[in-house]
């Protein structure tokens, strides 16, 4: 039976065992890396970030309280240091796909282009970066609204609106690219 991610934490806290941060950083690394990716636009500083939000993690600095899932609050430290590294670089909030086209050495992206369909990807670069976010957490993270609505920062009924304008939008796109039933 597989351990809840707040059970491995605690242990990890209280018993100083690794091993159990280690199953929850190769549970959460991949979801937590791309999703930082679409902030930082970089592989490189986005696994940094990743790390970073594991160390912040491990340290304890951060306090996780039990009122979202270990991932919702993992995914919220590592937003809130993609925001302090895109503060001190003043970049914007980019998508998964800006740079997949000629740059071999992101085995990652490659990955990333076999499991997830390409043009969904473009049709996303198109959305306001709020809306591509939300649907981000919401269908690729599998993140409730309530979790989604923590890492964003935003109350309940904001995650809602912006999922359905998001969808909306979205399927605007999609049809506009040739989809039927989008």
């Amino acid at each position: 039976m597989r351990e809840s991610d707040e059970i491995l934490y605690d242990r990890f806290l209280k018993e100083g065992r690794e091993n159990d941060l280690r199953i929850l950083l190769e549970r959460h690394r991949e979801g937590l890396t791309l999703f930082l990716y679409g902030y930082v636009h970089s592989m490189e500083d986005a696994e940094e970030l990743m790390l970073d939000a594991f160390a912040a993690a491990a340290a304890g600095t951060t306090r996780f309280s039990g009122k979202s899932s270990f991932k919702t609050w993992l995914f919220a430290i590592g937003r809130n240091q993609a925001l302090n590294h895109l503060r001190r670089r003043k970049i914007t909030f980019t998508t998964l796909e800006d740079d997949l086209t000629g740059d071999a050495g992101h085995a990652d992206l490659e990955m990333l282009r076999k499991e997830r369909d390409r043009q969904l990807y473009e049709a996303l670069e198109q959305l306001n970066p709020d809306y591509r976010q939300v649907l981000y957490l919401l269908y690729f993270e599998d993140m409730s609204h309530e979790d989604a609505g923590r890492v964003m920062k935003k109350n309940r009924k904001q995650i809602y609106n912006l999922a359905a304008r998001g969808k909306k939008a979205l399927k605007e796109i999609l049809e506009g690219m040739g989809f039927d039933n989008a």
